[in-house]
């Protein structure tokens, strides 16, 4: 070991007269360096802990997406017939006169039906899905604060799975378009602490060259989520309360059974000042792993600053400047990433269909990103990603219909090329949504991490809270929709350059280690000179 760490060497005389030479060593090191030297980068103590604290990624996925089927649209026949009735446009539906057509599989099969959000009310549609992604804003400021400071990571993804069964639970119960709105936000709010506390737990057990993919399988599972849906909603699809009811379960069930036994993060724990449950914790990792970490070991601890992490990443001018870049670029992203899902009603497919293909191309998406981030950098795979989603959203422009008219709605006769041209754009939009996070844990230290990661999750809900508008919009005319949509994700793109790249950087524990160590690469690397001049 280096002379830094304090190496003392003692001899002495066994029982049987020979001379040995023990360590007597007072080895300081950090908790990077245990977890690479002692502990393991990736073993099977590392996969369990991915493993279960990324099942949580599966109900964040159904709480946000659930209203791809709940707050859809539904098809509508005429009672009579006739020339005069046309039931693939939506507009000739506020034309006829009341009574005279109704919803195929009755007034219970979406919000929209039992509460007749169409015509002169059809903005309104979009009303609950927006408020969903504001709750997540305001509750990514509360969760991010609150792991950072007060709860850590895995009490405040038990927080977040409790309120988020609660809130769905009482969604199903709604009597009204207000109360159900008022609701959704609730479960926004509760929902957030999930993503955000899941992926900075995973990542912050694990080595350096094992970031990028373990952040990827958590995404993975929100891709599980996301695929559950069509088939939790195809047999409810005559009673939308029936959805949220099973959706509630879920979590509930992983935070009585699962939850338990995931470790807090000993990196927070560090920074906390809890250096021993940070070596309880790491020595459990290590015996699962078949490894043992020497007794006369310490951990160093991190100076802290005496500020709050919110004041410390703002009077920080480097720190303050990638935030806002990274806010910037996730308002697009969120935009982007929610609104083509959301989106698919505006295609001319059957919407099960397109739901369960999008949760398809997210599985590919999640294993190329995995793969290209292990040799690819950051900036330059986040802005190619972003640009083809941008480009793919504006191919479909090219196939739209007028009106949805140029097939029957829930056929799987429509526009493939259109399809084929929006299943590329969610592909890359997802890659880009994915790798924003893991290159957001990298910008920033431990100390400041979840709040980082927070901040951004503000800007995606932000984003995504405007894309419910859109997609009601898309409603009228979808090619505007898609045109808007390709040219954000372009645009995110761009901005992507103006951040430093991470790939292979280690992970700092505070502001002012993270600044001293980069100032001295800036010989090395000249974009970080230039960032905090």
């Amino acid at each position: 070991m280096e002379e830094s760490q304090g190496l003392v060497f003692q001899h002495y005389i066994d029982v049987e007269g020979e001379t040995n030479l023990e360590s007597s060593t007072n080895l300081v090191l950090s908790v990077d360096e245990v977890i690479e030297e002692y502990v393991g980068s990736f073993g099977f103590s590392q996969l369990l802990h991915v493993f279960f604290v990324s099942l949580a990624w599966i109900f964040d996925s159904q709480n946000t997406l659930v209203t791809i089927f709940t707050d859809a649209q539904p098809s509508w026949t005429c009672k009579t017939g006739g020339t005069w009735c046309n039931p693939r446009s939506s507009k000739s539906m506020c034309k006829l006169k009341p009574g005279s057509w109704e919803w195929s599989n009755g007034s219970g099969s979406s919000t929209i039906a039992e509460w007749g959000l169409v015509c002169d009310q059809r903005f309104l549609a979009g009303l609950p899905a927006s408020l969903f992604f504001i709750g997540s804003l305001f509750g990514s400021v509360v969760y991010g604060h609150v792991a950072d400071k007060y709860l850590g990571r895995k009490k405040a993804v038990l927080i977040s799975c409790l309120l988020s069964s609660l809130t769905s639970f009482l969604t199903s119960l709604s009597p009204n378009v207000w109360i159900y709105a008022l609701l959704r936000f609730s479960n926004g709010f509760s929902r957030s602490g999930i993503g955000i506390c899941c992926l900075v737990l995973s990542t912050e057990a694990v080595g350096r060259k094992w970031r990028g993919q373990v952040g990827q399988y958590g995404f993975f599972f929100f891709t599980i989520g996301f695929l559950s849906l069509p088939l939790i909603a195809y047999p409810a699809r005559t009673n939308w309360r029936s959805i949220y009811i099973i959706i509630s379960v879920l979590p509930l069930v992983y935070s009585l059974t699962i939850l338990p036994f995931v470790s807090e993060s000993p990196r927070w724990l560090v920074v906390k000042g809890r250096t021993e449950e940070a070596m309880q914790v790491l020595n459990k990792l290590a015996r699962l792993n078949g490894k043992n970490i020497p007794n006369n070991l310490t951990l160093s601890t991190p100076s802290i600053e005496p500020h709050t992490p919110t004041k410390g990443i703002w009077s920080t001018r480097w720190a303050a400047k990638r935030i806002i870049t990274v806010m910037f670029a996730g308002f697009g992203v969120g935009f982007v990433y929610y609104g083509v899902q959301l989106n698919v009603e505006n295609l001319d497919f059957n919407l099960y269909f397109t739901v369960a293909l999008n949760a398809l191309m997210e599985i590919p998406a999640v294993f190329v990103g995995s793969v290209l981030l292990s040799f690819m950098d950051r900036r330059l795979l986040l802005s190619s990603s972003a640009c083809i989603a941008g480009v793919s959203c504006i191919i479909c422009t090219l196939f739209s219909r007028k009106n949805n008219g140029g097939t029957e709605k829930g056929g799987l006769k429509g526009s493939w090329p259109q399809l084929s041209a929006e299943a590329v754009g969610f592909m890359a939009a997802s890659t880009t949504f994915d790798v924003l996070y893991i290159y957001c844990i990298e910008l920033f230290p431990t100390n400041v991490r979840n709040f980082a990661v927070s901040f951004l999750r503000q800007a995606l809900m932000l984003g995504a809270s405007i894309a419910p508008l859109l997609v009601v919009l898309g409603r009228l005319s979808a090619s505007v929709s898609f045109l808007i949509f390709g040219g954000l994700a372009i645009f995110s793109g761009i901005l992507i350059f103006w951040l430093p790249e991470t790939r292979n950087s280690p992970l700092y524990e505070t502001l002012e280690q993270q600044e001293e160590e980069e100032k001295q690469n800036v010989v090395s690397d000249p974009e970080l000179e230039l960032e905090k001049q």
